[in-house]
């Protein structure tokens, strides 16, 4: 039998020189994208879903295009549409988190592309990925934000539990913002607040998406009236909501607040 003829060019992974070209290309793009991100809205009020369908083609092109031309797509169709979580004007989920050191990281990373499956595959790989440095630190530093919808509503429950016998958990009520992350409703339940004692409540657009003393009060008072134990009351600090004015609702109440 005879074989596939080869070709005369040895293909090589990566082209070094076309790399060094394009890397440097784009490292100068997200050099400029950082040096004028406060220029950029947070999200541009005009935004619609849909909006990059008639800006991209229907199928990807058949040869790939320069860096430049695949750049100047991202300026044009890309940047408009984003929501721009680095922003210094982005206060929702979570705070900016990109760094240099994790750039240079995530290069590295990509650049060497190894599979540690298993020791013979990418032996420096596998031993850095289960030596100590990757194991937990002896000394941590904070937790992961999650865990805190589950840690503060269940600071207050037995000091409610104290006042009242056990039966008492079938009552307690939790009460939050419709703006609150999801995270929180889900620490209530794991805590044992049944999904129907919780209460979102709307906050004001009119007054800038806070939640304010008189929208608490209303469902708080119609709670006790029914016989209900208003709990937790949930505040976004640091962001829109008027702690201080919470705060005295929520002790007038017996709650507790985070």
């Amino acid at each position: 039998m005879g074989s596939l003829p080869l070709e005369e060019a040895v293909a090589q992974p990566l082209d070094p020189e076309a790399f060094s070209n394009d890397s440097h290309a784009v490292l100068n793009f997200l050099a400029e994208y950082y040096r004028d991100l406060d220029k950029y809205p947070v999200r541009a009020a005009s935004l619609e879903p849909g909006r990059l369908q008639g800006l991209v083609p229907d199928a990807a092109p058949e040869w790939g295009e320069s860096m430049d031309a695949i750049l100047d797509d991202v300026r044009r169709d890309i940047l408009p549409g984003q929501t721009h979580w680095q922003s210094p004007s982005f206060f929702a989920y979570f705070p900016m988190n990109t760094s240099s050191a994790g750039f240079a990281g995530e290069m590295l990373s990509a650049g060497l592309n190894v599979v540690p499956l298993i020791w013979a595959a990418s032996p420096a790989a596998a031993e850095l990925e289960n030596g100590p440095s990757a194991g937990p630190p002896a000394r941590p530093i904070g937790q992961h934000v999650r865990s805190r919808g589950v840690q503060t509503p269940r600071g207050p429950r037995p000091r409610a539990l104290g006042r009242h016998d056990a039966a008492v958990l079938a009552w307690l009520v939790v009460y939050a913002s419709d703006q609150t992350h999801v995270t929180f409703q889900k620490g209530a339940w794991l805590v044992g607040i049944p999904p129907a004692n919780f209460r979102v409540i709307a906050a004001s657009a009119a007054s800038g998406h806070d939640l304010t003393g008189d929208a608490v009060r209303k469902p708080v008072e119609a709670d006790v009236a029914r016989g209900m134990v208003p709990l937790y009351l949930c505040a976004m600090v640091g962001a829109v909501d008027p702690v201080r004015e919470l705060e005295e609702v929520a002790r007038r109440h017996g709650q507790g607040q985070s």
